[in-house]
């Protein structure tokens, strides 16, 4: 572990500081959306926190963290993951697993020239 350990309130932060990102409540929950698509949801107790994640890239991922990943039975055949937030090494880890899932969802427009933000930076 190197620094805090990521809570909900950082989850939001980092999501908020990526270009184009809106929050949405949608199913009684937050949902991250860049240009439309969503690429985090923050469900339930805001525990954990759910990305885009490739089917087969997530399979790898569960397998070698599962006390990190997993997908809820009801999300088996979608692809996205989530990820437990007590389970999360640091910031570091918390603002990579963010910036994948948006740059999976984020048009052209946004990813030319991106550069990934701070993760511990003050909310803008």
């Amino acid at each position: 572990m190197t620094g805090p350990r990521p809570g909900p309130d950082d989850v939001r932060r980092l999501a908020l500081a990526l270009p184009g990102t809106k929050e949405v409540i949608a199913w009684a929950m937050p949902t991250f959306r860049v240009a439309g698509k969503m690429f985090l949801t923050m469900p339930d107790d805001e525990s954990s926190f759910a990305v885009r994640c490739p089917r087969h890239e997530r399979e790898e991922l569960i397998a070698a963290e599962p006390h990190k990943f997993w997908v809820p039975p009801h999300e088996a055949s979608s692809n996205w993951v989530r990820a437990r937030l007590a389970a999360l090494e640091d910031m570091t880890e918390l603002r990579d697993i963010v910036v994948d899932s948006w740059q999976q969802a984020a048009p052209a427009r946004f990813l030319e020239g991106f550069t990934a933000p701070d993760p511990f930076a003050a909310a803008p």
